[in-house]
């Protein structure tokens, strides 16, 4: 599924936001000085610009308003029919605003050019050359929006890159130590990589978490079995799990950071615990803890895989996801913070 078909409501979602709303107030009352000093007015320019913002914020706010309530129908239309159907709204409501507040405007600009029809006419052109700026502006906005998440999922998918060739090449070494000693193994080993390249060969998409972390322990039983006793595994993650979906390979890279960047130091091997529970209200939360060596002082050595996650999350959850790290009493510890909503997602759909 596209991404411009799977945003839904989330499409209108900016339009809410205080800095949106702060602007069309803004540029309402930009417009309403433009009419009020205009060489063609007549009367008083201040009582003109009043009643101008007046009429200007109601269509405005009106407008905002009906899109609101119409946010889930609307968002199920594509983007360019979208812009359309809201210039349709949004001269719809001037209209309405333009009729209602006629009368008061020819009371007070006097019979003659201020006829009832002549005024709503001109209120109509007015609206039309505003909405269809406004069209212009949204075709550039979508078409550099959709530039930039191609964009961001190429470099993805360039960083995803870096970090396979080093797994894929362990992990053929481990089965080949295994076909001969352990033939069963060897061949659940086959099958779990089989499974992780079949994701990452589908490339950048959302999937629930459930499984993901089910990709994640597949991989961990390929680890488990080159590691053997070394590798000290510890989960915490409820028997059910909230629907939340999440970017695809976005858990496992961290995995693997924590085991090549902390278990795979240590002689003796060390403990790695991953655990999911609720954040704050509307947020999941899942933890990635790993032993460090002694001498480890930094994280530099996740440069790479973390650089790689948190911009897989950021990117698919609209720069609501984040992923946070640090060292905490000798431990390496990444945080990922999910949205729970859906709608607050956005990225490639699932094919």
């Amino acid at each position: 599924m596209s991404t411009s078909s799977r945003l839904g409501p989330d499409r209108l979602a900016a339009l809410w936001r205080p800095s949106a709303l702060m602007g069309v107030i803004l540029g309402g009352e930009a417009l309403a000085a433009i009419l009020a000093l205009a060489p063609a007015g007549n009367g008083d320019r201040l009582v003109q610009f009043g009643l101008a913002s007046l009429g200007i914020q109601w269509v405005a706010l009106g407008s905002l308003s009906a899109l609101y309530l119409l946010r889930n129908h609307l968002g199920r239309l594509p983007p360019m029919t979208l812009a359309w159907a809201c210039l349709g709204l949004f001269l719809a409501m001037s209209l309405l605003v333009s009729m209602a507040a006629s009368s008061v405007v020819v009371v007070v600009d006097g019979p003659g050019d201020g006829s009832r029809r002549a005024f709503v006419l001109r209120a109509l052109a007015i609206a039309l050359v505003v909405g269809l700026i406004g069209l212009v502006s949204y075709q550039n906005y979508w078409h550099a929006r959709r530039l930039a998440v191609r964009a961001k999922q190429l470099e993805l998918e360039a960083l995803q890159a870096r970090i396979r060739p080093h797994f894929l090449f362990n992990t053929l070494n481990t089965g080949a130590a295994l076909v001969h000693a352990r033939p069963d193994e060897a061949e659940r080993l086959l099958l779990d990589l089989a499974d992780l390249f079949r994701s990452a060969l589908r490339g950048p998409q959302l999937i629930p978490l459930a499984e993901e972390l089910a990709l994640t322990r597949r991989y961990l039983e390929i680890e488990a079995l080159r590691f053997g006793p070394r590798l000290q595994l510890a989960w915490d993650v409820p028997a059910v799990l909230p629907e939340v979906p999440v970017p695809s390979l976005s858990i496992q890279p961290l995995v693997e950071n924590a085991i090549r960047h902390g278990i795979e130091r240590l002689p003796e091997g060390g403990r790695l615990e991953i655990s999911v529970h609720p954040g704050e209200r509307g947020w999941i939360e899942v933890v990635i803890a790993n032993d460090l060596p002694a001498a480890e002082s930094g994280h530099r050595g996740h440069a790479v895989g973390l650089a790689s996650a948190r911009e897989r999350v950021q990117a698919m959850t609209n720069g609501r996801g984040r992923i946070d790290a640090s060292v905490e009493d000798g431990r390496f510890v990444a945080r990922m913070h999910l949205p729970v909503a859906a709608s607050g997602l956005e990225g490639g759909g699932r094919g």
